[in-house]
């Protein structure tokens, strides 16, 4: 099985930035890996992934503003997010799939525990 633990959230003012990290106890390169979150309230969405190439992938509202990178070598995924807003504060989650279009259907076979975000205007 593959445990993953996010760290790195946090809270923040409208306009600046953060950084989400998601370690692996296990090797991940084989998987599809994405960036979930879920704000009070609301469903849980898709926010990006990386397909087993690392090519990213992003939901429209935060392309532009939110980066996605896998490090094979160090099992990480992180997500570097800047120019935040307040509908950007939810519990990100980091997850894994056998291929990205599980991921693009908000399915994962793996997910961690979370880490909150919040963003004050």
């Amino acid at each position: 099985d593959l445990q993953l633990v996010e760290s790195g959230g946090g809270s923040a003012q409208t306009g600046e930035s953060l950084s989400l990290s998601c370690s692996s106890s296990g090797y991940y390169g084989v998987f599809c890996m994405a960036w979930f979150r879920q704000a009070p309230g609301k469903e849980r969405e898709w926010v990006a992934s990386v397909d087993s190439t690392s090519w990213p992938t992003y939901a429209e509202s935060v392309k532009g503003r939110f980066t996605i990178s896998k490090d094979n070598g160090k099992n990480t995924l992180d997500l570097q997010m800047s120019g935040l807003k307040p509908e950007d504060t939810a519990m990100y989650y980091c997850a894994a799939a056998p291929n990205s279009d599980y991921l693009l259907r908000g399915m994962y076979q793996y997910l961690g525990e979370g880490t909150q975000v919040t963003v004050s205007s």
